[in-house]
């Protein structure tokens, strides 16, 4: 998707928010759901590892977040 296909589709997501939200409160909402979908990217490459990991933890009876982000990569370089 080019950079004008893109800012196209952004701009008519924000139309269908018209209805619902002022024109102020755009950022409010477009910004948190921008912010998602980048996190979603990054951790596309480890999701089925970081669920499997999440299943075998939570059977096993112990707190999974500090298996998930190992196994994510957060926090290595």
């Amino acid at each position: 998707m080019n950079h004008q296909a893109l800012s196209s589709f952004i701009w008519s997501v924000a139309d269908l928010l018209r209805g619902d939200y002022m024109q102020s409160d755009y950022g409010k909402v477009i910004l948190p759901f921008t912010i998602l979908r980048r996190l979603d990217c990054v951790l596309e490459a480890t999701k089925s590892a970081v669920l499997a990991e999440f299943d075998a933890k939570t059977k096993a009876g112990l707190n999974p977040e500090s298996f998930l982000v190992c196994k994510a990569k957060w926090g290595t370089t």
